[in-house]
């Protein structure tokens, strides 16, 4: 459920796969409403508000129309300008997330309402593990290229996904990685280092189990690719599979029951967590 090429308007897509609305042009012209009766109630006008706010006619014609997305900046100015005394400024959040792409509020929906995650990946590391280093050298391998702007709000969406780690209650994760994954150096060696600096924090947290299914291994339950399942606090549970080009997401409990079966057998034949930090912190010394 962590690729960065699917298509979010796919109601297949496993970045959306309950088929989640993509509310954030209700949000913006939200915004733009609110800013529009401020600036009546004040008796002023489209190009005053601009000149007092210093933004341009169009950008305030633009934010009011809900077109444009608004900058901190220009909300706490609108919000001084207008004594709205912090009505204004309050849309802050809600606005930053729209800055996201699709796909990542989607996914960030899903996990805030999972109490258990499960997931194997054969070819990188779980967007929840990546370091802003690591993540923007993995976007900016993307072909087509994304722009800068593009790859930009893709790492800030991934960054602020994050804050599952932080959540309370805090949901049961659990990654098992290739070691390929972890002997790869996307971005540079250093980039590696801090990114498995990172893998170790992590992996100390009481709510993650980071395991690691080495190389050598001669029995393998996860060769069809990346697995992913999702239990969300209703009970109901997401399955998620995919290689190269294909996926599958169901919540089908006959699909979900075979994925939970592949990944138990994953999690038993891959490293254990002690023995999968020990053998991070081995990589980490050798890198």
């Amino acid at each position: 459920m962590d690729h960065s090429t699917t298509d979010p308007t796919d109601p297949t897509d496993p970045a959306n796969p309950m088929g989640l609305e993509d509310d954030s042009g209700a949000v913006l012209k939200t915004v733009g409403k609110q800013i529009r009766l401020w600036r009546e109630t004040a008796k002023m006008r489209q190009a005053e508000l601009a000149r007092a706010i210093g933004y341009s006619d169009e950008q305030v014609s633009s934010v009011e129309c809900g077109r444009r997305t608004p900058s901190d900046r220009f909300l706490e100015k609108a919000d001084e300008v207008l004594g709205a005394g912090g009505k204004i400024a309050q849309f802050k959040e809600d606005v930053a997330e729209t800055r996201y792409p699709p796909k990542t509020r989607n996914l960030a929906k899903l996990e805030a309402g999972a109490v258990e995650l499960d997931w194997y990946g054969s070819h990188n590391l779980h967007g929840l593990l990546q370091t802003e280093e690591y993540a923007r050298a993995l976007y900016g391998m993307r072909r087509p290229t994304f722009t800068e702007d593009e790859i930009e709000g893709h790492v800030a969406g991934r960054m602020a996904r994050q804050a599952i780690f932080e959540r309370k209650p805090a949901p049961a994760l659990l990654f098992v990685q290739e070691e390929a994954t972890l002997r790869r150096p996307l971005g540079g060696k250093m980039v590696l280092r801090r990114q498995l600096e990172r893998l170790l924090t992590i992996g100390q947290l009481r709510h993650v189990q980071l395991q690691v299914m080495p190389t050598e291994t001669e029995e393998h339950a996860g060769m069809g690719g990346e697995i992913q399942l999702l239990k969300l606090k209703d009970g109901a549970v997401l399955g998620y599979s995919g290689g190269h080009n294909t996926s599958r997401v169901s919540a089908d409990p006959k699909h979900v029951q075979v994925l939970e079966l592949q990944y138990g057998t994953i999690r038993a034949q891959a490293l254990t967590p002690r023995e999968s930090l020990a053998f991070i912190e081995k990589l980490l010394g050798e890198t």
